[in-house]
């Protein structure tokens, strides 16, 4: 492994939205500039922070054109191709994705069999979308928490990179023992691994995955690229910035995706706070106040 290589840095896309809570695309545009700008190796344009399970086909097939259209070829682009339950609904989605020309279609890990349903069933139904994805299809992975957390096993990790289909995974485990054991199985094959969680990033690219992909990419995605632009030099600088991004991760906890939204307006890329998923006027005074703190406080860090 090559511990001098620059890791990436993949934001989970928020959507910006009207007042009357239809897609804001001027705003989206200057969204994705912004992400862009501040040095991010991809984007991933529909996913839980996009609140992609109250948004139409429609509209996740729309919102995965225009940010396609936004970043003009600058950065990759990959996209969650489903919601459904359904297996025949699920093919539907997956393909209507894909002909939006995203680099990567990614297939939901919670999606594929019930909470209570063993691997086998998992393993079966995959099989049957892989059969009726095109081969030409580049697909990825996502351990989305909602509507539950499913985790790849280890023997169903072990298929998923025999099959020679997948090229991204965006890992929710936060466990760095099994951060560790995923990166050996994957060393060599065609499949990149993204860590989510903010705290165990630094051992997660100590053991060889490709970056990061998550929700803190919404408030300060500059860090993480200088995180993963020097994690490997282990100064006294980069512990502290390591640090620093650990500690103020437990921001997500707080009300998300609206606050990384109120940030956003604080940055001047014309968001409101309206969210489908969540009533913006939950939003608590105090909560604001501490987002302007965190983004003051980081505006003026210096590494």
């Amino acid at each position: 492994m090559d511990k001098n290589r620059k890791a990436e840095v993949w934001p989970t896309m928020v959507t910006p939205f009207k007042e009357d809570l239809s897609i804001d695309y001027n705003a989206l545009e200057k969204l994705v500039d912004w992400y862009i700008e501040r040095g991010v190796s991809g984007l991933f344009a529909v996913c839980q922070s996009s609140e992609m399970h109250q948004l139409s086909l429609r509209e996740r097939v729309e919102l995965s054109s225009a940010v396609m259209k936004f970043t003009a070829g600058r950065v990759p682009v990959i996209s969650s191709g489903h919601i459904s339950s359904s297996p025949d609904d699920q093919i539907e989605e997956i393909k209507a994705i894909a002909e939006t020309g995203v680099d990567a279609v990614i297939l939901v890990t919670n999606l594929l069999a019930r909470e209570s349903e063993p691997d086998s069933v998992w393993k079966e139904r995959m099989e049957t979308l892989l059969s009726k994805i095109p081969e030409d299809v580049k697909l990825g992975l996502y351990e989305c928490p909602h509507p539950y957390k499913r985790l790849l096993s280890k023997e169903l990790l072990q298929w998923i990179i025999s099959t020679d289909r997948f090229v991204y995974l965006k890992d929710t485990c936060c466990d760095l023992d099994m951060l560790e054991e995923r990166a050996k199985m994957a060393e060599g094959s065609n499949l990149k691994l993204y860590n989510a969680n903010a705290a165990s990033l630094p051992g997660s690219l100590q053991a060889g995955y490709a970056g990061y992909c998550g929700i803190m990419t919404n408030f300060h995605p500059e860090l993480y690229v200088k995180l993963c632009d020097t994690w490997f030099e282990g100064t006294e600088k980069v512990k502290n910035l390591q640090n620093l991004i650990g500690l103020a991760s437990v921001i997500e906890y707080q009300y998300y995706p609206v606050n990384a939204k109120y940030l956003l307006q604080l940055e001047g890329l014309g968001f409101t706070l309206k969210s489908r998923k969540q009533d913006y006027l939950g939003f608590t005074g105090s909560m604001r106040m501490e987002v302007e703190q965190m983004r003051d406080f980081l505006k003026s860090y210096r590494f």
